[in-house]
């Protein structure tokens, strides 16, 4: 008798430990933040409250020195890496932007007329994205079950982070300034339709974006002193674009994040639910097109004060030790002038793209007889006319090679790298990033590095880009669920990500990643 209780105690035991070792978070918050830099962050720190990023850093994981694997590095192809856990090669999100070569045009990268708006003209799906989400991957492993939102500023970071089987994604239309969404994803949930009552259209003329701090214009990071404080309404037909960019963004964003959480009831159950939450940190960009360094101050000011009400809300609704958090940023685009170069004799010009199309087309006409072999070009690449070369019977890798010989000798053009190499070259540090960066289904087949300090000129749409290759430093935070604080300078990389979230919430990787969890 006592050995039959015996035997049925330890089962209970049995039982009991793995109910405890099997628990997993109930809430899974990615907070990705556009053009976020740790020198910013800790630059401004004076300025800060205790429940924002200082209760982040003093209480999370925290590896100060994160690297993207990829180039060029924009918003869609870094929320792409970061949701994928792999590279623009495997999940296909090269840029923002991209050349159909089919019909030479450009694509948006999220942009599919097979699925309309809702509350926008924006036809819009994931369907460019090659690979699993961390979202997606959540909802095989729960049957469906498992709740996945995302809140951004921007379409495609909205979507992007969203994956492809989210129940919504939504973000702040560029026309109406209305919350917006997909089709792509269903109907919008009817816990959201108040939003529309608060929504931009209905207040932006009367906001005003003025410092939060009486230090702005005193208290300053930078070289130059003397910033005066600015005050700045949102008119005209951009209005809503320039909004996006200002400090007042992320209150929008935050009352939308919560009303998800809110209206889902995300987080009750022992079911994970996963939401994403996209921020700005990046430069004002208004008419005038100034870089003024008090905005960017207080903009910091602001989004530390976001967080740290969704952090409250987070643990009213869930609890943060039911929560897994993690924080990361897109990393940096600066903002430069080739003016501001010239006017201290520093190296540098303009380098016209479409010109330079024109004369490698002519040359190629000298080589081979006069035909299009410039099929059409886009940022920095070039896309050659394969139909045209098969016909005339020519070999693409020879081609290629001749190219390269020509552009070399353009002024501003600091390397070329072309299909044939990226794909088949020699492994270096400098071609593995741009190899990470080349999606044979949409790429060109010739890339331009221009030289750092040069602009690349886009005469079509009247664009100017300033080269730079400066590093710009940013953390990844893990804060919440059994996380314990630590600071870590060892290098990683974006990927990790989204392997050490399936890690902890005991789901499979997404399907293109093979990085290992961090932790």
């Amino acid at each position: 008798m006592k050995r039959q209780i015996l035997t049925t105690f330890l089962a209970s035991m049995t039982v009991v430990t793995v109910a405890q070792t099997t628990s997993v978070p109930r809430l899974v918050v990615g907070i990705t933040i556009d053009q976020f830099r740790s020198d910013y962050l800790n630059a401004f720190m004076p300025l800060y409250g205790e429940g924002g990023f200082r209760r982040l850093l003093e209480k999370g994981q925290v590896y100060s020195n994160v690297q993207y694997q990829h180039l060029p590095i924009d918003r869609a192809s870094a929320i792409a890496s970061i949701v994928t856990g792999t590279v623009p090669y495997n999940h296909g999100i090269v840029a923002e932007e991209w050349m159909n070569r089919a019909e030479l045009h450009t694509n948006f990268c999220v942009d599919d007329h097979q699925h309309k708006g809702v509350d926008t003209q924006d036809c819009s799906s994931a369907k460019n994205l090659l690979a699993s989400t961390i979202g997606d991957e959540l909802k095989v492993a729960t049957k469906g079950k498992g709740l996945v939102y995302s809140v951004a500023p921007y379409r495609e970071a909205a979507i992007l982070a969203a994956g492809h089987a989210a129940d919504w994604a939504m973000w702040i239309d560029n026309q109406n300034g209305r919350w917006a969404g997909t089709t792509y994803y269903g109907e919008m949930p009817a816990g959201l339709r108040y939003l529309d009552r608060s929504s931009l259209s209905s207040k932006i003329s009367t906001l005003t974006w003025k410092p939060t701090s009486d230090y702005a214009g005193t208290y300053n990071y930078y070289l130059l002193t003397g910033q005066k404080a600015f005050t700045h309404n949102f008119t005209g037909d951009g209005r809503y674009r320039v909004f996006k960019t200002s400090g007042l963004v992320n209150e929008e964003v935050t009352k939308a994040a919560r009303a998800c959480m809110e209206s889902a009831q995300a987080g009750i159950d022992e079911v994970t639910d996963f939401l994403s939450v996209c921020y700005y940190a990046g430069d004002f960009h208004d008419d005038k097109n100034t870089i003024t360094t008090t905005e960017l101050q207080d903009t910091y000011v602001r989004l530390d004060n976001e967080l740290s009400i969704l952090l409250q809300r987070i643990d009213q609704l869930v609890g943060l030790d039911k929560t897994l958090v993690f924080v990361t940023s897109t990393g940096y685009d600066e903002v430069g002038s080739t003016d501001e170069l010239s006017q201290y004799r520093i190296p540098t010009g303009d380098f016209n793209l479409s010109r330079c199309a024109t004369l490698l087309n002519m040359y190629l006409c000298a080589m081979y007889g006069n035909e299009q072999y410039v099929e059409s070009f886009f940022s920095n690449q070039i896309y050659l006319n394969h139909k045209l070369l098969e016909q005339k019977q020519l070999k693409i890798a020879e081609v290629l090679e001749h190219c390269e010989d020509f552009l070399f000798q353009f002024s501003g053009v600091r390397d070329v790298f072309t299909s044939h190499r990226i794909t088949q070259g020699a492994w270096t540090p400098g071609i593995s990033m741009i190899r990470n960066g080349y999606c044979p289904k949409c790429s060109g087949d010739i890339i331009i590095e221009v030289t750092p300090g040069w602009n690349l000129v886009n005469e079509e749409r009247g664009t100017k880009k300033m080269q730079r290759d400066s590093f710009f430093e940013f953390p990844l935070i893990f804060f919440g669920y059994t996380i314990q604080a630590k600071k870590v300078d060892t290098p990683v990389t974006v990927d990790c990500i989204a392997p050490t979230v399936a890690h902890h919430i005991r789901i499979r990787a997404p399907n293109a990643c093979t990085t290992p969890p961090l932790f």
